[in-house]
Parts: structure tokens; C-alpha cells; sequence
């Protein structure tokens, strides 16, 4: 399914997939798998290991991949942010834990296009800024209301693009699962 306004190749997307799958289990040594990841959850992360859904569309699975390697960075490179990445969503949340929640994510994404960049992608800017924020608008919403709209009704396209950040050295280290329910 490709995001709303725009048309993405799908033969682009598998590429970009398979040389950002390659490239985080070569250069930083953290597996990725595609497996049945049990509903709901789309994709899966444990700080040592990436699973993701066998049954996502290849465009949700490249933004599942990239931002679960952006969550394994963080968590492997700050207790905080493991901190955030497992509290659990059902919990109430105040603004400013949910401001600390937003800034979380979008560093996650910005790391993601860090990755992206790293192997030379560069034509996935704006997507992946979209994308992001449509995560963004779908988590709050969900944190603050406990309702699960469908996805793609966050979605607005052309946002800010997305600065992308170094990505530090980090040692892949199991932590947790997100099975245990902590993420939706």
C-alpha cells in the first residue's frame, strides 16, 4: 500500500529492504528475522535481534525494519531510553512523559535515516518524515485515548524532513520482548 499521496516502487522498496537487512546484520551484528510476529504487533525488537511480520507490505515493512533498528540503537546506548521503549502503554502517561515519549520516537526515526543514508539511500527523505510522523500522531493519539484507529488515518504527507543523527557504536544486547505486551 503505498502512502497516501504518493507512489513508492515497490521493486525500490524490496532493494532498499534487502540492503538495510544485509547491512544491519553485517556491520552491526543484530539478526533480523521475518517470522510470525504475533497480532498486533507488526514487528518486534529485543535490543539483541529485529523480528518482522512475514505479512506487512513491503513498504511497512521497510519502516518497521529501519525504526526497530533505530529502538535497538537507543536501547543499546541508554537506559532511559529502554526505559520508555518498555514502559507499558496502557499505564497513564502525563504530557510531559508523553513529550519524552514523541522526542523517543523521533530519534528512533532519525537514526533510521541514518541507516538509510549510510548505504547510500537517499531518495527516502520525505518518505520516511511522513512516515514518522504518522507514527507519531497514531502513538498519541493511541497513549492519550487508548483508541486504535487505523494507521494511515494519521497519515499527512510533506512534512519536515527529518535531520538525520549519527549512529554511535553499540553492543547488540537482549533485553526484552516486546511479546510481553510493552509496545503496541
Amino acid at each position: 500500500m503505498a502512502a497516501a499521496g504518493a507512489v513508492l516502487n515497490v521493486d525500490r522498496l524490496r532493494a532498499v529492504f534487502d540492503l538495510v537487512e544485509h547491512t544491519i546484520e553485517s556491520r552491526w551484528g543484530v539478526p533480523v528475522r521475518i517470522s510470525d510476529v504475533p497480532s498486533p504487533f507488526t514487528g518486534d525488537l529485543d535490543g539483541a535481534a529485529i523480528a518482522i511480520d512475514y505479512d506487512n507490505e513491503i513498504e511497512d515493512a521497510l519502516f518497521i525494519l529501519i525504526h526497530l533498528f533505530g529502538h535497538t540503537v537507543q536501547w543499546n546506548t541508554s537506559e532511559r531510553a529502554r526505559q520508555i521503549g518498555t514502559r507499558r502503554p496502557t499505564e497513564t502517561w502525563t504530557e510531559a512523559e508523553l513529550a519524552e515519549l514523541a522526542q523517543y520516537e523521533i530519534e528512533a526515526c532519525r537514526l533510521s535515516l541514518a541507516l538509510l543514508h549510510s548505504v547510500q539511500v537517499h531518495d527516502l527523505d520525505q518518505w520516511l518524515s511522513d512516515f514518522a510522523a504518522c507514527d507519531a500522531a497514531y502513538l498519541m493519539h493511541f497513549y492519550r485515548t487508548g483508541e486504535k484507529r487505523p494507521f494511515r488515518t494519521f497519515w499527512q504527507s510533506d512534512q519536515e524532513v527529518l535531520q538525520p543523527i549519527e549512529i554511535p557504536n553499540f553492543s547488540p544486547t537482549s533485553w526484552i520482548s516486546r511479546f510481553d505486551g510493552i509496545v503496541i
